[in-house]
């Protein structure tokens, strides 16, 4: 495993970090041995982040982790995720901030978080949704410099709106936040035309989600599918989307070598290219999982040439998540 430093934050994370919504429950049931005996595979192949939200399976993910690490919490670095107090997603430039991220809301949900994790302090909390609005309102930023005071928290960021590749893109370039968490694949390219760069510049760390564009740049998503009960995807890759997905993957194909011999290394490997990148953050439920992906990090990067062709493959489909339409 690699390491990179999250910006300016002083905090060094490993390449491929644990992305762990799926072990909340939110895609379906999770045996809970497994989601732990997953977390500590992926300790032991030196992923040393793990991102999770207080409302992941209603706290079950961010309790996951507080049982997987209670012996090896110095050791981890946690990343978690307040909700906007109205419980919408994404916020706009109409919601007042009153509504969604009071500074009271601020340090319950922190306190909430901590109690999950059975730990007395996260390293990065970051705010789950995002409108450029609230760049220069002072409140937010105050209340989490006062948690960092107390020693309840390391550093801060935000989580950008999903699919909204611009919307951090001030806030980054005044450097006003230790990290940014964003959408970023083979299909969803936007981020570098603006934010990625700006990130580099200023020194924020870019926590990079979604780097499978929801499994579909596996490889393994295919026509017919079947997702198991509670599994959102099943009504997200509906009326057609999977087949014209499916098709763009395939197409991917060109591009494996004895170097980078499946999609899902590929699709890593683009995100770590990108030299504003401080982790990509895949999803992890299996030992399996984790094993496929910590291989991303191996120090090989894509080249120049294959990631200018790779900008043929950029797919803005505009598909909304269930619960933002």
């Amino acid at each position: 495993m690699l390491y990179r430093e999250l910006g300016r934050s002083g905090i060094k994370v490993s390449e491929i970090g644990f992305g762990a919504w799926g072990i909340g429950g939110d895609w379906g049931a999770v045996d809970e041995k497994e989601a732990v005996d997953a977390l500590r595979c992926a300790y032991d192949q030196g992923i040393n982040l793990y991102d999770t939200a207080m409302v992941y399976g209603g706290g079950k993910s961010e309790r996951l982790i507080g049982k997987a690490f209670r012996n090896d919490r110095e050791k981890i670095v946690i990343t978690s995720k307040i909700p906007p107090k109205s419980y919408r997603w994404p916020v706009t430039d109409d919601d007042p901030i009153e509504q969604t991220f009071p500074a009271d809301w601020l340090v319950e949900c922190v306190e909430t978080s901590l109690k999950n994790l059975g730990t007395d302090y996260i390293d990065v909390i970051q705010l789950h949704a995002w409108t450029d609005a609230y760049t220069d309102i002072q409140g937010w930023r105050e209340t989490f410099k006062k948690l960092k005071e107390a020693g309840k928290i390391r550093g801060y960021g935000v989580s950008a709106n999903d699919w909204d590749p611009y919307g951090a893109t001030n806030l980054a370039q005044k450097g006003l936040v230790d990290s940014v968490q964003v959408i970023y694949n083979i299909f969803e390219q936007r981020p570098a035309e603006k934010l990625l760069s700006a990130a580099l510049e200023s020194e924020t760390g870019i926590i990079v989600r979604v780097p499978f564009e929801e499994g579909l740049l596996t490889g393994t998503i295919k026509p017919g599918q079947t997702f198991p009960e509670g599994d959102w995807r099943a009504q997200w890759l509906a009326d057609g989307r999977l087949e014209a997905a499916y098709r763009r993957v395939e197409g991917l194909k060109v591009f494996l070598d004895d170097g980078v011999h499946s999609l899902a290394l590929l699709a890593l490997k683009f995100c770590l290219s990108n030299p504003s990148v401080s982790t990509v953050i895949p999803g992890m439920r299996t030992v399996k999982h984790v094993q496929m992906n910590v291989e991303a990090a191996d120090g090989q990067l894509l080249s120049a040439e294959t990631l200018e062709k790779l900008k043929e493959h950029a797919f803005v489909h505009g598909w909304a998540y269930p619960w933002s339409q």
